[in-house]
């Protein structure tokens, strides 16, 4: 249980990021946050309950545009 003040989000939150980080594994691409929720550097998400979010990739509405030399 988060001991944290305030307490961290919960992992079935939708600001379950907003978390203290309580182990790190850059060398291995991941990281666990206080509610039990694993993070990985692509952005995907492992739940304490077993269910994965995957990663949110961006839409081609949020990327800039492109310009090419005429």
């Amino acid at each position: 249980m988060c001991t944290h003040q305030p307490t961290c989000p919960p992992a079935d939150s939708p600001d379950r990021d907003a978390a203290h980080t309580v182990a790190f594994h850059p060398e291995q691409g991941w990281s666990r946050l206080c509610n039990g929720v694993i993070v990985f550097d692509d952005l995907g998400h492992l739940l304490p309950t077993g269910d994965i979010l995957p990663a949110l990739l961006p839409t081609g509405d949020t990327l800039p545009a492109l310009r090419t030399a005429a």
